[in-house]
């Protein structure tokens, strides 16, 4: 499977950020709920750009004190038996034990490599962290970020000299329930889940990126967030064609938005005969949207 890829960068005008505080503080990480509903003012930074990307969060330890004290209140626990992420999360949402959850540093990760060190500007967002850091029952299982990306961290928040992100969103995708939730009138449900396990993978392979390009995004949006693209690969399958390929180009109504055409192409198994359908997405601010649903496309 190929894909294309250019480096693009989308951005808004900020007000002064969690990122730029947390250059000069390891305490960077504590912002007030005024920033996420606000976007202007005096930042550092003219511009962040736009985040829309797929992986796992993990708490680390910025310091060996913040360590020491989860360690204690582990001996202190009744039930010492924990493994790394079940301790994580069954000890830091305990509300007495805030105090520490504020003090981690919460790191994206894609195939366990740290990619952002993510920053919530609200503080609801440290139940939505508490909550991805809950041991998964599903391997497929992946975290959603939507955000702006900042500077590279200061080694003092926990040694990763890995970019911010301010998030604005962040959920969890349980893919069996994402899979369930999808149907086509055409196929099976058997069948149906056995392609669309196929093709999320495929998907995931597409996703294997830092999210912070506007292809990137329109890719990553699409594997979440448009259940057609599932519905399609099914369908042609029974007509004996075999997704392939997925491209993103900027399309030709590209003007004044930004607007990426993300084109699927199937070959059929015997005569090689290819199809192509596409979707244009709008990723000229944070949050992605449909602005043509999947048609047939040509080449010009």
């Amino acid at each position: 499977m190929d894909q294309s890829v250019q480096e693009s960068s989308s951005a808004q005008p900020q007000k002064k950020c969690s990122a730029c505080s947390a250059k000069s503080s390891p305490e960077g990480s504590k912002t007030s709920g005024n920033e996420k509903s606000e976007n202007k003012g005096t930042c550092g930074l003219k511009s962040l750009p736009f985040v829309y990307v797929l992986g796992q969060v993990e708490a680390r330890f910025p310091n060996r004190s913040i360590e020491k004290e989860f360690v204690q209140i582990i001996e202190r626990s009744k039930s010492t038996n924990f493994e790394h992420q079940q301790a994580f999360h069954s000890v830091l949402s305990q509300p007495e034990n805030r105090y520490l959850a504020r003090k981690l540093s919460w790191v994206l990760t894609k195939e366990g490599v740290p990619i952002y060190i993510l920053l919530p500007t609200g503080p609801e967002d440290l139940d939505i962290l508490l909550e991805a850091i809950r041991p998964s029952a599903c391997p497929l299982d992946r975290q959603v970020v939507v955000g702006r990306k900042g500077p590279v961290a200061p080694p003092e928040m926990c040694g990763l000299e890995v970019p911010m992100v301010l998030v604005d969103h962040l959920y969890s995708l349980e893919y069996n329930d994402f899979i369930k939730s999808i149907r086509s009138e055409s196929v099976t449900d058997e069948k149906f889940k056995a392609i669309a396990r196929e093709t999320f993978l495929r998907m995931m392979q597409l996703a294997d990126n830092i999210g912070s390009t506007d292809k990137h995004r329109a890719l990553n949006y699409l594997s979440v967030r448009y259940p057609a693209i599932y519905v399609k690969a099914a369908e042609e399958l029974e007509r004996n064609f075999l997704l392939t390929s997925v491209n993103a180009i900027f399309s030709r109504l590209s003007d004044n938005r930004k607007i990426v055409s993300v084109i699927q192409s199937f070959t059929n198994k015997e005569t090689g005969a290819v199809e192509k359908y596409f979707v244009r997405v709008d990723l000229t601010e944070e949050f992605p949207f449909i602005v043509t649903k999947m048609a047939p496309y040509y080449d010009r």
